[in-house]
């Protein structure tokens, strides 16, 4: 028995990708479209830079197909300029914006830690203490929403499901077994973020589930995976799928997770600054049996003529960015 593998890319609008995975002249608004009939999965990003509006989070539900499943980035206002301090208002906020309007495809909530934000017990303490573990939670939380999203908020969410909740640490001080005990009494997931080794690589399974962020290989944010490391990365996502450990797995704590019969994993692959995300994506899929969400539908899986681009080096490529990385 394994859990369910979902395996997608971290955001969808970027310009570098019009013309190479997307096809010339699709209209920007499309582009949702497009990538959820390639992928399962998407995790949302602009949640991270701004309060977004129920509007959007409507439309991005009623644009992807059925079974589609989004992760939503918790807002940058919280972790790194609050720095998780005196948030009670600001997860209102976030929690009334329009997150409920994504019903049945709402997935995990990814909280990312920036770089200088070390290690305080008591401080990740009191904020997981505050996370919600279902949606009736979360509304009890939005419902105490200030005027910063007046006009713009949902409420009330279609029924009571359960939220996931997962964190990605970028401050060498999280290498600690007392951060890993919390993670585990909290049910949140420690991220498995492959960040070209800049900063720890981490694979404590401390949830029901696992969600890794793959920024590249060898560059950071840029670098495309080679057969092999996805060959590699297949291997363990299969073994946590079917609820064990993998044998040479890079910890923190020593104290092993409870055996579980499965675990879901959610895969994102955030190496898009030369457009490898979704091809390297596709391929673990592919390794992995798993099929896309049009398979078998009459619509091929990927259009035929499409090829990865070649891993490129130095300041070659398709462009950067359309947002500075935080």
């Amino acid at each position: 028995m394994a859990g369910r593998i979902l395996i997608g890319i971290s955001g969808w609008r970027y310009g570098p990708w019009r013309g190479v995975f997307y096809p010339e002249k699709l209209p920007q608004h499309s582009e949702l479209k497009y990538a959820s009939r390639m992928l399962p999965t998407i995790e949302i990003n602009g949640s991270f830079y701004s309060l977004q509006s129920p509007a959007y989070y409507a439309e991005w539900h009623d644009d992807t197909p059925e079974g589609f499943v989004f992760a939503v980035k918790g807002p940058k206002y919280i972790t790194h300029l609050r720095r998780l301090n005196q948030v009670e208002t600001p997860l209102a906020n976030f929690f009334a914006n329009g997150m409920f309007e994504l019903k049945d495809k709402l997935g995990p909530i990814l909280w990312q830690f920036p770089p200088q934000l070390s290690f305080q017990a008591d401080r990740f303490e009191a904020f997981f203490a505050q996370l919600p573990h279902d949606t009736e939670a979360a509304a009890a939380i939005a419902a105490r929403h200030d005027h910063r999203v007046a006009g713009r908020t949902s409420l009330v969410p279609d029924r009571k499901r359960p939220l996931r909740h997962a964190v990605e640490i970028r401050h060498p001080s999280f290498v600690d077994p007392a951060f890993v005990a919390l993670l585990r009494r909290h049910r949140i997931a420690l991220v498995v973020a492959d960040t070209a080794g800049k900063w720890p690589l981490l694979e404590d399974l401390t949830a029901g589930f696992v969600y890794l962020r793959l920024h590249g290989d060898q560059e950071l944010y840029a670098s495309g995976y080679s057969d092999a490391a996805l060959e590699r990365w297949a291997a363990r996502i299969r073994t946590w799928s079917e609820g064990g450990q993998v044998a040479d797995a890079r910890l923190a704590s020593s104290r092993p997770a409870p055996r579980r019969a499965k675990r879901d994993i959610y895969c994102y692959f955030d190496n898009d600054v030369k457009v490898h995300a979704p091809y390297d994506a596709a391929t673990l899929m592919r390794k992995l049996g798993l099929a896309t969400p049009l398979a078998g539908k009459g619509q091929p899986v990927w259009p035929p003529g499409w090829q990865a681009p070649r891993i490129r080096t130095g300041s070659e490529g398709f462009g950067m960015r359309t947002k500075a990385r935080p």
